[in-house]
């Protein structure tokens, strides 16, 4: 996680949220690194992934099904973060020249968790600077928190100095791996190297047309 080592709860409200929210990224870690890649989304013991509304590029807005019939590859984090979403950023672009012809299938989605300074031209901008493939997602607060707690995805701000946009954000650093039906297949950690990430996608791109044409010649 990004920015700061721990922030105190301004109300019992607040640390009983903070620990739901703590609870569900416990089971999504397990959900990760537990279980075979490609038994990841049935033995999860968490629903990952959802239905959404979001602001996309030039302030269209865009929902789960505007990407339905893609693999995606989701991403939280925000512009401003110093080190990991660059870092996740770079291997999900070299992810897609690995992938070569196969990248057409997939449609990587950067989400802020930082509205109040990431806004659609911000976010366009700065996803495409990565590869232009690389949708960046924007939304209003309540609409940034309901599709992070689909995703199992835990951010908070820090006061980083006197101003009101002085701040850092702690955020998760998973990578959401989604089937084009939107089911959750697997994740990865924000460090794991494009190749990798290439391999994984592509060889279950290849299961999912074996057991496809299996389907298809009963």
């Amino acid at each position: 996680m990004d920015g700061c080592h721990g922030f105190i709860c301004r109300s019992a409200r607040g640390l009983q949220s903070l620990a739901s929210v703590l609870l569900v990224s416990l089971a999504l870690a397990m959900a990760l690194t537990t279980s075979p890649p490609a038994a990841r989304a049935a033995s999860s013991p968490v629903t990952i992934g959802g239905p959404f509304t979001l602001v996309g590029p030039g302030g269209t807005t865009v929902s789960d099904q505007t990407y339905r019939g893609k693999w995606l590859l989701v991403y939280f984090g925000y512009t401003f973060c110093p080190t990991t979403c660059p870092t996740a950023l770079v291997d999900i672009a070299f992810a897609l020249e690995q992938l070569g012809s196969d990248a057409a299938k997939v449609q990587p989605l950067f989400i802020t968790v930082d509205p109040q300074r990431d806004t659609p031209s911000v976010m366009s901008e700065y996803a495409r600077s990565f590869d232009e493939r690389i949708v960046g997602l924007t939304g209003t607060p309540q609409q940034i928190a309901a599709v992070a707690q689909e995703y199992g995805a835990y951010y908070a701000p820090h006061n980083a100095g006197p101003g009101a946009a002085d701040y850092v954000i702690d955020h998760s650093t998973y990578i959401y791996l989604m089937d084009p039906d939107g089911k959750f297949v697997r994740g990865f950690d924000a460090d794991t190297p494009g190749a990798r990430i290439a391999h994984s996608v592509r060889e279950l791109m290849t299961h999912s047309r074996a057991g496809a044409d299996h389907a298809d010649a009963r």
